[in-house]
């Protein structure tokens, strides 16, 4: 009686129209029947003892992983509905070449007699269900026509909201190009000054020079030099070579600066140099902040953090600048930085006159400003919010009108497999 019906269980699960595959636990397939082998390039025989994901590679994805999880760890049956992402990508029998796309799963675990745990997965093809119905039919016609201009209109999107994040990148920049200029003019008045000076130091050494093939003796000599003051000369000479040279090189970071500053193009991310990116946008923007408070750098350690740096850049600029306008008088920003876990931050504070408690809520709105027309786009903090969290960070306010206001920035060191960082409340 045993043995007829292990041949009756045999033979329900070759024919029955729904795909059986038994797994171990390790995920190797042991078993499947005749529906998975007429939908499979890959015969029982070849597959039989390899990896499911060998087979099958769209296998290896989060919704299954997830499924795997929740039988292995919860002994759960977890059906998988045809409305998701299919787990595998089976044939359609007979002429039809198209994937089953329409096909459910059930995937559980079960043991044997000697206790060896093994994983049963069930398919279900709903195609002919479904493309019966022609109601269903037509609404998921529908639904894929749908689900085309809605992908179509979130590439605009995409497009629309990369071209503004250049586009607000170079505003800022323009704004800020009066006091760059300024910046730069600066060591460069002061060169040419000084290169006007050490052209009439030259004249006055080669008349020196010249008077040794003329001069009747060294007394002669003697008092040309004294009457030039060649001793005063070669002092200042050294001193102007010096400056110019403080100059140059000052003239010389700003550039690097603005270069590092202005990568708009760079949309991928690598691991970088947080407080290299930091002063970089603190040359960029001095001019903006020396005259409205004193920058106190708290620079904690960080490794390096996967992102795309110029970005990184272009919200701390936005909220620098937005601490300096925040003073009514000459204040203090403080630049902070630390690491927790895998989590780096990055905190901007100020004590300026802080924001009302009833615009907190706002402030992140694209083209919400509380600057005077003509003073600000509305557009700095909601594209620093898109930026941090196209880097699955967060960015955080705290303010208290009069006091002051404080924005940390929290980003993943690194992008894979980022995990969410635990709600701290900051004081």
């Amino acid at each position: 009686m045993e043995g007829f019906t292990t041949q009756l269980l045999c033979a329900l699960i070759g024919n029955i129209h729904l795909g059986i595959i038994v797994l171990d636990n390790n995920l190797r397939i042991q078993y499947w029947n005749h529906f998975v082998s007429e939908r499979c390039a890959t015969s029982l025989e070849q597959a039989c003892g390899r990896p499911l994901i060998d087979v099958f590679p769209e296998a290896n994805a989060a919704d299954f992983n997830r499924s795997i999880e929740l039988a292995r760890d919860q002994g759960r049956h977890v059906y998988n509905h045809w409305l998701q992402m299919p787990l595998l990508q089976l044939q359609t029998a007979g002429n039809e070449s198209s994937l089953l796309t329409l096909q459910s799963t059930l995937l559980f675990p079960f043991a044997t007699q000697d206790g060896i745990a093994h994983f049963g997965l069930m398919v279900y093809d709903t195609s002919a269900a479904a493309q019966g119905n022609e109601q269903l039919r037509v609404a998921l016609k529908a639904l894929g026509n749908k689900q085309t201009e809605q992908d179509q209109l979130l590439r605009k999107l995409e497009t629309a909201n990369s071209q503004l994040l250049q586009s607000e990148k170079m505003a800022a920049i323009g704004q800020l190009a009066a006091g760059v200029a300024h910046e730069i003019n600066n060591p460069i008045g002061y060169v040419f000054s000084n290169l006007k000076t050490l052209d009439g130091y030259v004249r006055d050494l080669l008349k020196i020079a010249d008077a040794v093939d003329t001069a009747g003796g060294l007394d002669e000599l003697r008092q040309l030099k004294r009457q030039l003051e060649y001793d005063y000369i070669r002092g200042d000479v050294a001193a102007l070579i010096s400056e110019s040279e403080d100059g140059i090189d000052r003239v010389t970071r700003i550039i690097s600066a603005l270069k590092d500053f202005s990568h708009i193009d760079e949309d991928e991310f690598r691991p970088a140099d947080l407080h290299r990116g930091l002063d970089t946008t603190l040359n960029v923007v001095n001019n903006e902040l020396k005259y409205k408070a004193e920058v106190i750098k708290e620079y904690g350690e960080l490794p390096e953090v996967e992102c795309i740096l110029s970005q990184i850049n272009q919200v701390t600029m936005n909220l620098l600048v937005n601490a300096a306008h925040a003073m009514d008088e000459f204040g203090r920003i403080t630049l902070r930085t630390g690491c927790d876990n895998d989590w780096a931050w990055i905190e901007v504070e100020d004590n300026g006159k802080g924001i009302e408690p009833k615009l907190l809520n706002r402030i992140f709105e694209p083209f919400f400003t509380t600057k005077p027309v003509g003073k600000g786009t509305g557009l700095g903090l909601a594209l620093s919010y898109n930026i941090v969290q196209k880097h699955n960070g967060r960015i955080e306010v705290y303010s208290q009108p009069n006091i002051g206001t404080r924005f940390r920035i929290n980003l993943p060191i690194r992008q894979a497999n980022v995990r969410p960082q635990p709600d701290v409340a900051q004081p």
